[in-house]
């Protein structure tokens, strides 16, 4: 499956111009390596219930949730948003990677009466503040009543398509699936680009530096199979109240048990980091290294990095010790140590291209997470900008 990285010439404004459509007008993203897999028959809503860590029967149908799956050990197999369009349907749209297979492995030997499979149904996402402007020319039906995670049946070019208000940027946006993909693509596509333009924008890759800003996580980069939700700003995902069993379940609720006690099961956190050397416009090609700056040892790793032209810096996101964070907090390590104001350095290893030196790494602190707060705040920011609120009056 490929994905496309850039459109716009580095003559004609390259990713800064690309990053402009996105935050000021409109971009149109090809995400259809998000594949769709349904899970359908009388036991879905408890099939699901059981792969992910949050509560499926919260979820109406119409509507969908963030959600994540994890293995025995508490790793995170995929994340992905997880929609419901009837009662005994569910859609995981996952990240670009697979989780067919795991799925229908959970199902032997247990007596969940449900159908899975991979379905012709591919997305596109119409993100940034004019996108509620281009959906509606295009379905010709208000959006404004249409909640964050909602889901709108419509047509476009005569084609059925689902549409919901999600995205993976942090700005306004909605996500278009095209069913029966293989022969409707270019049926839908080109009336949207079409439309999409005529607001002002154009098709541009999916913006990484904004995700990196919006504190939103890439499967592969910032988290796998081997990293708990604790260690990577999702631990609002494991829930206090599911009284239901999942995979995973016992060891998750045990890391949260340790975390609670002061202690942290893992060696290294995820953090938001900003940092000097020259902006970084293109894809990370690699996970460089962290280092402490009083040592020069080698600590830590960057999984995600780019030039954030709002926040006029390198941000990035990099695994650190646990250990260092701790002995600089009485938070706990959990998702709370993001928004917390703590005065710590390290040095990251650039590429040549990007360092102040050659050879030589730039210095870095550390940042709240995220770096810049996104249009329609997840479950974590909600909670916090209540907690604010709640402060301030």
């Amino acid at each position: 499956m490929y994905h496309p990285r850039a459109y716009i010439d580095p003559e004609d404004g390259g990713s800064e111009a690309e990053y402009d459509l996105l935050v000021n007008h409109v971009a149109l993203w090809d995400v259809a390596v998000e594949r769709q897999i349904r899970v359908e028959g009388p036991d879905a809503e408890a099939f699901v219930d059981y792969v992910i860590t949050r509560d499926a029967t919260d979820i109406e149908p119409m509507r969908g949730k963030y959600a994540i799956c994890c293995n025995e050990d508490g790793g995170i197999l995929n994340d992905f948003v997880l929609l419901r369009p009837d009662d005994d349907e569910f859609w995981f749209s996952i990240a670009d990677s697979d989780l067919i297979q795991w799925l229908q492995g959970v199902t032997v030997g247990n007596d969940f009466e449900v159908d899975i499979d991979e379905i012709d149904v591919s997305p596109m996402q119409v993100q940034g503040p004019k996108s509620p402007d281009v959906i509606e020319s295009l379905i010709d039906d208000a959006v404004e009543d249409v909640p964050y995670y909602g889901l709108l049946e419509a047509t476009i070019n005569d084609v059925p398509v689902l549409v919901s208000q999600t995205g993976f940027s942090g700005e306004a946006g909605f996500e278009i699936y095209v069913r029966e993909a293989t022969t409707n693509a270019e049926a839908v596509w080109d009336p949207v680009l079409e439309t999409v333009k005529d607001h002002g924008g154009a098709a541009t890759p999916v913006n990484g530096r904004r995700r990196i800003a919006a504190g939103i996580l890439s499967l592969g980069q910032d988290m796998d199979r081997e990293t708990s939700p604790f260690q990577v700003n999702l631990g609002y995902q494991v829930p206090d109240d599911k009284d239901g069993d999942y995979v995973g379940k016992a060891e998750l609720e045990r890391q949260k048990e340790a975390i609670a006690d002061g202690e942290f099961p893992f060696t290294h956190k995820l953090v938001g980091l900003k940092m000097a050397g020259e902006p970084i416009l293109e894809w990370a090609s690699d996970f460089w290294l962290i280092s402490d700056p009083e040592t020069g040892d080698e600590c830590g790793y960057l999984t995600s990095a780019g030039w954030n032209p709002d926040l006029g810096a390198n941000i990035g996101l990099g695994f650190v010790p646990a250990a260092t964070l701790q002995a600089a907090t009485d938070v706990p390590l959990d998702d709370s140590i993001y928004d917390a104001d703590l005065d710590l350095e390290f040095e990251v290893h650039l590429p040549d291209e990007y360092a102040e030196e050659p050879g030589e790494p730039v210095y870095a602190t550390l940042a709240k997470v995220p770096f810049k707060e996104s249009v329609n705040p997840s479950a974590r920011e909600q909670a916090k900008i209540h907690a604010r609120d709640d402060v301030d009056e």
